[in-house]
């Protein structure tokens, strides 16, 4: 039973989809452009957009092992949260600034290493936000509302992905300083998404989480796996996310170099994606309530494992529009299910170490599929390479299947013994 009353829970709802609205705008000008900015303003190499996509991940690890032991011992998470999320949206005004101080080669590194060092303390941010969002709502509220708030923070960020494109199309393809106003904005407003964070209503009477330091010691950090439910979805998820992740420097280098996307292109196949998002997270929301967060997650990872192969189809961008378009309703099916059943199989007095040891585990692999899915362009070619991406997917989708089927199997036999 919740600790908040109905008026306290309802308010944390509307200040949290507020407060998420305020900060899909700089996460969707910075992660949506920023390997343009790289590409086609710094002349990154393919190197450094791979590691656009792996050092965040690292930074991430790191943060998370060091989060989880300090989110333990502080009082209020709400306060931890809104602390580190300012600090992390610093950095959307530092990389604007970079370029004032430096130039050359050296300016695309240097943007490549903000960007890693910026997720130190935006993983502080996710940890304890993701912690502190499953106290705040109840179980029976969170597949709707996270439906909602998904809903509106996508369309947000749709908008904070189109009108940035349409002005960047305006300016010749190595201009630097559109970038830096589009980033500098981005921290003007996620300056009232730490706002609206600082306004909901926390209680400190729960006991902390203790077991959060435990993270520190190897042998104790695999006894998280000793709790089945977790560890069956944790090994999918590790399949599914090599899957996924090996692919993104990929994108990026097609959509950009091979087909010669622009601002607006590139805007234009993000909105796509998120306008399927839109439709269709109220739609994943109820078939995860009526079917099971598994066999949901394992539809949407078949969705998602298609994708690459659908991508190197062509290099016409209006397909490309099109294909962003279909997989955008997996998108949004991953994005909704996977947090929705991290949160199902932790345990409530120790979520916080789980979804830490969770983030820890994912953000490893963060870090090594990128580089690997740029090892595997220099070794094959980009056909290959997405068409393995999707082979991983797939492997991912059996294991979820395997999951949903072994459960209902032991349901099945539980039901005739007590029978």
């Amino acid at each position: 039973m919740s600790v908040y009353s109905d008026d306290e829970i309802v308010l944390n709802e509307k200040l949290s989809i507020k407060n998420g609205n305020y900060a899909l705008v700089g996460i969707s000008i910075v992660s949506n452009f920023a390997a343009l900015f790289a590409i086609d303003a710094l002349h990154s190499t393919s190197e450094e957009v791979a590691m656009l996509n792996a050092l965040p991940a690292l930074m991430s690890i790191i943060a998370t092992w060091a989060g989880a032991v300090w989110l333990a011992k502080v009082p209020s998470k709400k306060m931890f949260c809104v602390r580190a999320t300012f600090v992390a949206r610093m950095f959307y005004l530092l990389i604007a600034m970079l370029p004032f101080v430096v130039h050359g080669p050296a300016l695309a590194l240097l943007v490549v290493l903000a960007i890693a060092v910026m997720n130190f303390p935006a993983s502080f941010s996710a940890l304890s936000w993701q912690s502190l969002i499953g106290d705040l709502i109840p179980e029976n509220r969170r597949a709707d509302f996270f439906g909602r708030r998904n809903r509106a923070t996508t369309f947000v960020g749709m908008l904070s992905t189109l009108v940035p494109g349409l002005v960047l199309q305006r300016f010749p393809v190595s201009s630097i300083a559109p970038y830096q106003v589009f980033f500098s904005l981005g921290f003007f407003f996620s300056l009232l998404e730490v706002y609206y964070l600082f306004r909901h209503k926390e209680r400190m009477d729960k006991r902390p989480d203790m077991a959060a330091p435990a993270l520190f010691h190897p042998r104790q950090f695999v006894t998280f796996l000793h709790r089945a439910p977790y560890r069956m979805f944790l090994i999918g998820s590790i399949i599914f996310n090599l899957g996924w992740q090996m692919a993104w420097p990929l994108y990026s280098i097609y959509q950009i170099q091979d087909a010669s996307a622009t601002a607006l292109w590139v805007s234009s196949f993000t909105v796509a994606n998120q306008i399927s998002q839109i439709i269709t997270f109220k739609f994943w929301g109820r078939l995860s309530e009526r079917y099971g967060n598994t066999m949901m997650l394992a539809i949407a990872c078949l969705g998602m494992a298609i994708a690459p192969v659908l991508t190197i189809l062509s290099k016409n961008l209006p397909y490309l529009i099109f294909t962003n378009l279909a997989t955008g309703t997996f998108v949004a099916g991953i994005t909704l299910l996977q947090f929705n059943h991290l949160l199902e199989v932790s345990p409530e007095s120790q979520r916080t170490s789980y979804i830490a040891h969770f983030n820890i585990v994912i953000g490893l692999v963060g870090f090594v599929a990128p580089q690997v899915g740029v090892l595997l362009l220099h070794i094959f070619h980009m056909g290959l390479s997405m068409t393995l991406s999707s082979v991983v997917r797939a492997g991912g989708t059996v294991f979820f299947l395997y999951m949903f089927f072994h459960a209902r199997r032991a349901k099945l036999q539980d039901s005739v013994i007590t029978s």
